[in-house]
């Protein structure tokens, strides 16, 4: 059984890896990641944030190992661990884990909206509005989602770089001494940076859309590089710039850094941000429900611009049960434990049975 070869037109060039790992990781987390790190890890989150960046490098390579071999994507790979029933149960589970992943990146979007700017205007008319655009988006293929990916990946440059500013009122000394917690409570912050990182994954469908598979694996690790960079950039500003009490009670740390950004011609920069910020916030969105469709087409063998509108409707009712900010905070708590047990469990525990899979059926090869 072999994967059916992707049209050379469908398929992107082996560098745009970069611009797809990277904008998948860096959304609406970025936003106030900060307080869920320090409270485990303190001042030393910094340091959980270099541990989880190193792991996502070992578990790029693993999804590169898992995939490589028949150039197919995740749920082919499950058809021939698992065979038709397992494998396709398992690929839908990974169909409800995107879709999962779309929901909480927009649901928490739309309540940063609310919070700092559209205080009345209710959940299902932000949900309204953007499942129009993502339905724009994606029926234009894979290649436009990645397009909107790469812009997405030098829009936030500029608003990075103003982080810079802060700086002015920066103590250095908070930053000291390094490593005060305990290994334990390291490795629970470096847990915590889950959601932050999470997106990489994605790389499980749209793996046999890359043109030359094995040149793009270094692609991903820059692009899962540079995502690490920025995380322990804007950490480290704010662990400089607030006390670790402030860090532990401020929700949206990044964006209320903004609010000491003063430019002349303009008085409130973090509305700027946030608005700009969907920008960044849409490709996220856009490439997990393609994902999930795309899915969905392998494992019922439905067109995917059908199956489309009907989990673009799941997206928009489901976002808009979500209300108050308590909500919001248990859909993201919950599916960052999700998450961690889909991408640094279940990715690791599918990578070894694959190896112990060949070594087997191989050794049969050699013995018949």
């Amino acid at each position: 059984m072999t994967y059916p070869k992707i049209k050379e037109n469908f398929q992107i060039s082996s560098y745009l890896v970069f611009f797809t790992i990277h904008a998948m990781q860096i959304g609406v987390g970025v936003l106030g990641f900060q307080r869920i790190i320090v409270k485990t890890a303190g001042f030393d989150a910094w340091i959980a944030v270099i541990i989880g960046g190193i792991v996502v490098h070992i578990l790029i390579w693993m999804i590169y190992k898992i995939l490589s071999p028949s150039g197919g994507d995740i749920v082919f790979v499950h058809q021939q661990l698992f065979g038709k029933w397992l494998g396709g149960f398992l690929s839908v589970l990974l169909i409800l884990y995107f879709l999962g992943l779309a929901i909480v990146v927009l649901r928490t979007y739309i309540e940063v909206i609310q919070v700092w700017i559209f205080t009345e205007i209710p959940t299902w008319v932000f949900s309204l509005v953007a499942v129009l655009l993502l339905w724009y988006l994606i029926n234009g293929g894979f290649r436009a989602v990645v397009g909107l990916a790469v812009i997405s990946v030098f829009i936030p440059i500029p608003l990075f770089l103003l982080l810079i500013l802060p700086l002015e009122f920066a103590n250095f000394i908070n930053l000291l001494p390094i490593w005060r917690q305990t290994i334990g409570e390291m490795l629970i912050g470096a847990r915590d940076t889950t959601l932050s990182f999470l997106g990489f994954e994605l790389l499980l469908m749209y793996f046999p859309f890359l043109k030359n598979k094995e040149s793009s694996l270094k692609w991903a690790q820059l692009g899962a590089l540079y995502t690490t960079v920025i995380y322990l950039f804007i950490m480290i500003i704010s662990l400089v710039f607030y006390s670790e009490e402030q860090l532990s009670r401020t929700i949206w740390a990044t964006l209320t850094l903004y609010k000491i950004v003063e430019l002349p011609f303009i008085e409130r920069f973090e509305y700027i941000s946030i608005s700009l910020w969907m920008i960044i916030v849409a490709p996220n969105i856009a490439l997990a429900i393609w994902a999930a469709t795309r899915a969905c087409k392998e494992v019922f063998k439905v067109q995917q611009k059908k199956v489309l509108i009907p989990v673009l409707l799941i997206l928009a009712v489901t976002t808009s049960l979500f209300v108050s900010r308590d909500e919001v905070n248990l859909l993201n708590e919950y599916y960052s434990y999700i998450g961690f047990g889909i991408v640094f469990v279940y990715i690791p525990l599918l990578f070894i049975i694959q190896q112990l899979t060949n070594k087997v059926r191989k050794s049969q090869n050699e013995t018949m």
